[in-house]
């Protein structure tokens, strides 16, 4: 074998190392549909455990109200129901919302005041769990965030999974729910389908579920009892942080679909970095601290086998811990090839985003149809998910010579062989440009009168670039030691329930 053959053979590993995740992302769709049968409905049975909720607040007025009138609203009996609203020492009107509430429903609703606040979300609710820990009420405990609003059935529905002693945690679909919501909050909603109601399903399937919604975790006593009582107050992740350690100790999590929760979501870039960027440093973390979980011999402390090590599921978390990784891998084998072997090349290309195609076309369509109501107000976003530009390289596979020959005939054009070249090789770097571009959005975004051009932007590049370049910064902010403040987000009370 020559030094060409060799370098060929590397170059076409890089792009084999591109197209994993959109593999994965097929297999987990694949699963999808087996949840109709392959479910734990089964072995749920009606069931009205003492719930305790627990809901962090800091600087919540404008959302907290709404909130817990919808919590006491919902189909529960009311003795069986109790909400502690732990205030991290707010300044603004929080205290006087729950008071008022608290007022209006003596006894269901309790206002926890911390004389230190800013420690964290972890430590805030910490110290509404310690309370709730304390008094031999409480059966099962509802952890959730100050701006969601729970559908009237959600609590019970989750709750029916609890009668099986076998599960320890229950999770629910968390649905962008902004009355008026914008592109960016319209692009979240289409997003949250893809991860939850469609991933989450996969994972009841595999039997491993990464994460249980921040906004709707609901616990059985024992369970969090078993995990220490507490949550975790040193990852950015620690929702996915009590995930793990539950099905770890050999209890079952459920991802609930049924139970629908409607949050507020941002609607600019620049808000909606802060976000991933926590959440992504978080998954950092929890990847580095369970090291000895992937691809290992399934095991845990009470003798019952888990599903975090198994293939599948790591070869999911992977796909996406390491999608930057793999774009930009993608991008420098076909360079590369481009510069070897232009026949390799260009066969490899039509290989690589054909199998995007099929993915796209597979995943965007199961996904429209598995919550019609995100569909009616995110189509749009949905099928521009991976930008403009994405789909222009994607009918350059299917269509060889569109761009280069075609539609410069239609338009009584001849490009040249240095415009072929250019454009050639920008279809082969489009993962890395796309994601490099992200900033740019974010840039223009935060210019005066930025927000329309950056709009523009984001449908070229594509929201599933934008996420990427995110987790490239996650990357860099964890390796430098950045700060882990807790930087919440937002909220203005848009969600109309």
């Amino acid at each position: 074998m020559t030094w060409h053959d060799v370098l060929v053979v590397v170059l076409l590993m890089a792009v084999a190392a591109g197209i994993i995740p959109v593999i994965a992302g097929l297999v987990q769709y694949l699963l999808v549909p087996v949840h109709a049968v392959k479910n734990h409905l089964g072995a749920a049975a009606p069931y009205l455990p003492r719930v305790v909720v627990v809901v962090p607040a800091w600087n919540e007025g404008a959302v907290l109200g709404a909130s817990l009138e919808r919590l006491m609203g919902l189909e529960y009996p009311p003795d069986r129901l109790r909400v502690y609203v732990v205030d991290d020492a707010s300044t603004d009107d929080t205290p006087d919302v729950v008071l008022a509430k608290a007022a209006e429903h003596p006894g269901r609703i309790v206002h926890l005041r911390r004389a230190q606040g800013g420690q964290g979300k972890a430590h805030t609710l910490n110290h509404g769990i310690e309370r709730a820990l304390a008094d031999d009420w409480m059966e099962a405990l509802l952890i959730m965030d100050a701006d969601v609003i729970y559908r009237p059935d959600s609590l019970r529905k989750m709750t029916r999974h609890l009668a099986d002693p076998q599960v320890g945690a229950v999770t629910a679909f968390i649905r962008e729910g902004s009355g008026k919501p914008g592109t960016v909050s319209k692009f979240i909603g289409y997003e949250y389908v893809t991860a939850q109601a469609a991933a989450r399903r996969a994972q009841n399937v595999m039997g491993a579920m990464a994460c249980l919604a921040g906004g709707a975790q609901l616990h059985a006593r024992a369970n969090l009892e078993a995990v220490g009582g507490r949550i975790d107050t040193t990852t950015l992740a620690e929702d996915t942080f009590t995930t793990f350690l539950t099905q770890l100790d050999g209890r079952t999590v459920v991802f609930e679909p049924a139970a629908v929760v409607l949050a507020e979501e941002p609607d600019s870039v620049v808000a909606l970095w802060k976000q991933r960027v926590r959440w992504a440093r978080g998954n950092v973390q929890i990847t580095r601290r369970f090291t000895k979980v992937w691809f290992r011999r399934p095991f845990s402390s009470r003798g019952a086998g888990h599903r975090l090590s198994s293939l599948t599921f790591g070869a999911i978390w992977f796909s996406i811990y390491l999608l930057p990784v793999a774009m930009t891998a993608a991008a420098i084998g076909l360079v590369g090839l481009y510069f070897v072997d232009h026949d390799v090349a260009r066969t490899t290309f039509q290989g690589m985003w054909w199998v995007a195609v099929v993915a796209y076309v597979f995943i965007t369509s199961m996904t429209l149809l598995l919550d019609r109501e995100t569909a009616r107000r995110s189509w749009v976003q949905g099928l521009l998910f991976p930008g403009i530009g994405a789909i222009v390289v994607m009918l350059a596979a299917w269509v060889p010579g569109l761009w280069e020959e075609r539609v410069p005939d239609l338009l009584g054009m001849e490009m040249s062989a240095t415009g072929v070249e250019v454009l050639t090789l920008v279809f082969y770097a489009w993962t890395v440009i796309a994601m490099l571009s992200a900033w740019l959005v974010r840039w223009v975004e935060a210019l005066p009168g930025g927000k329309w051009p950056s709009r523009v932007l984001l449908y070229v590049v594509g929201f599933g670039p934008v996420l990427c370049a995110i987790t490239l910064d996650a990357y860099a902010k964890q390796w430098r030691g950045a700060s882990t403040a807790w930087d919440k987000t937002e909220k203005t009370g848009r969600v109309v329930g």
